[in-house]
């Protein structure tokens, strides 16, 4: 059970103690928390805002899984389009179990009440995806598993609805701060504040896991939910934690011109199709093999090109069309509704009728915490660069496996959380956690947390926290962008070590501190340049192109 109280501690915040403590309650958040309560460990999940919420539930198109229901499929052939798309630059140990254990963890999701499309004898559905082929890239295959267009709410639900009976606890609208280490270099838990109260308190385990997602609102322009600041990197740099291939983000093709919102790639697995401004479906010049359907590196810069070269469409010829219109009422309805939904509001466009702007956009990070297959944080130490952390472990898209190289294969981030979720939980699990006893908590557990909060609350006079993120924002977009270059990058790099001592001047006015909201959203401020400095940094170092799919083209392209 959970203990509390200040046994064994100077510590003056209030203690909560757990065998693991989740910090992030998405996709792989909840499928590891699910892991260790059904092994029997008392586990807390601690999440900014309620666990369905959680940015998963944006995910749209499918989980890839060489299940093979459509036509005859291979893991291999699933291992080597994801090599492939991550630009070679994947991890192909960590590669090859993923695809391996991939039919598993969706075969387990449906035993758990995912409601997955079928086929009409019963078996699961599966489309065809960007970047997915047959027999090594010889022509596209259906391999995604999905629940019409909102695989990952339906995912999210069921993992949530699993976690209530298996006795998790929540901590819903609590932010976790700073990681608690002692002087061996343990981690022993967090600290953490109620978005509400204001109330902090340490948050203390045995086992530390951070799921808190990405952060890809260090960029202008991103699908991502405001939520999505980069706080698990934040957390691990400041604690001396490496980050790892943070030079690398996935720019999504389809993102709606102008608002950012993701329109899945299943679209075009479903058959809709990119056009320019003379209406010609120019992927087939770009990708005469899978056309639309290439890996999203390839889609997001051909996209980039037309409209670099004056075949965009709209007044100011910045965005390409998404044509679905030819699919038919019944099939966009049915296997696409939410996509249709989106399309009405936020391009006042209905696809039944008319195509969808579109522009590439920010979608999903390849790099972070550095972690070997089992969820282990791993940091150099004395010269040995493969030093585990004790106690601290991260998953899904705040970690770096790799799976995914320089650019993800569509459909392989569900997969990731369920996989490496799966195999954390079962790996903590397996230390008998239960059995051991918390360490001592050093003195200065919650110093760094709490003179950050000290020094918000008597902040007077400096810049607002909403216009510093915003220049940040603006400055990743225009020097780390689709296409980059080394004065680009280096001018990028400048402007953001100045901001980072703007971040350090912020202000709270005196009617905002009685607001929360106002402290929030000035910690994440800590964590958004922390991020955005490992990003451009990494970038400007890496002198080459490098194919970052959908991810952003990232490194030297001129």
């Amino acid at each position: 059970m959970a203990g509390a109280g200040p046994v064994g501690t100077h510590v003056s915040l209030p203690i909560r103690r757990f065998d693991a403590i989740v910090i992030g309650a998405g996709g792989a958040g909840m499928r590891a928390s699910l892991q260790l309560a059904e092994m029997g460990l008392s586990v807390a999940v601690l999440s900014k805002v309620f666990p369905t919420r959680s940015h998963t539930v944006a995910a749209q198109g499918g989980i890839g899984a060489s299940l093979g229901n459509m036509s005859e499929d291979h893991r291999l052939w699933h291992m080597y389009d994801t090599v492939k798309g991550s630009d070679w630059l994947g991890d192909q140990d960590a590669i090859e179990f993923m695809c391996r254990m991939a039919p598993q963890v969706v075969y387990e999701l449906e035993h758990y009440g995912m409601p997955f499309d079928r086929n009409p004898d019963g078996t699961l559905y599966q489309r065809p995806f960007g970047g997915h082929s047959a027999n090594f890239g010889e022509k596209s295959i259906q391999r995604a598993c999905a629940a019409a267009d909102r695989t990952g709410h339906a995912m999210l639900h069921t993992l949530y609805q699993q976690n209530v009976r298996a006795h998790t606890q929540f901590f819903v609208e609590w932010m976790a701060l700073d990681l608690v280490r002692d002087a061996e270099g343990d981690v022993l838990g967090v600290t953490a504040l109620e978005m509400e109260t204001g109330e902090m308190m340490v948050l203390q385990a045995k086992a530390t896991l951070f799921a808190t997602g990405g952060a890809g609102r260090i960029f202008a322009a991103s699908t991502n939910a405001f939520i999505n600041t980069g706080d698990g990197l934040g957390m691990a740099a400041r604690a001396g934690i490496p980050l790892e291939d943070m030079e690398f983000w996935q720019f999504h093709p389809t993102g709606v011109a102008g608002a950012g919102v993701l329109i899945t790639e299943g679209v075009r697995g479903e058959g809709g199709i990119l056009l320019n401004c003379n209406g010609e479906r120019f992927m087939e010049r770009y990708a005469p093999n899978l056309k639309d359907l290439a890996s999203r590196d390839v889609v997001s810069r051909s996209m980039d090109q037309e409209i670099k070269e004056g075949r965009g469409c709209g007044p100011h010829k910045d965005y390409v069309l998404l044509k679905l219109d030819h699919l038919g009422p019944e099939v966009i309805m049915k296997r696409l509704p939410s996509i249709r939904e989106i399309a009405i509001n936020f391009a006042n466009v209905d696809p039944i009728k008319e195509p969808i702007p579109v522009v590439p956009t920010i979608h999903y990070q390849m790099g972070g915490i550095p972690t070997n297959m089992y969820g282990q944080v791993i940091a150099p130490r004395d010269g040995d660069p493969n030093v585990v952390v004790p106690g601290f472990y991260a998953i899904g898209e705040c970690a770096c496996v790799s799976v995914h190289g320089a650019n993800r294969l569509g459909t392989n981030s569900l997969l990731d959380l369920l996989v490496f979720g799966r195999a954390a939980g079962s790996f903590i699990g397996e230390q008998r956690l239960e059995r051991r006893q918390h360490k001592d908590l050093p003195r200065d557990a919650a110093d760094a947390s709490m003179a950050r909060l000290a020094r918000l609350d008597a902040s007077t006079g400096g810049e607002r926290v909403a216009d510093v993120a915003h220049t940040l924002r603006r400055t990743m977009q225009a020097h780390c962008g689709v296409f980059r270059n080394q004065q680009l990058l280096s001018e990028g790099v400048t402007k953001i070590m100045e901001l980072e001592q703007r971040v350090k001047r912020v202000a709270i006015d005196d009617k905002s501190k009685t607001f929360n909201t106002a402290r929030v959203e000035a910690l994440e401020l800590d964590n958004l340049i922390e991020t955005a400095k490992a990003s451009i940094v990494s970038a400007e170092a890496r002198r080459e192109s490098r194919a970052t799919a959908t991810a952003s083209i990232t490194s030297r392209c001129g």
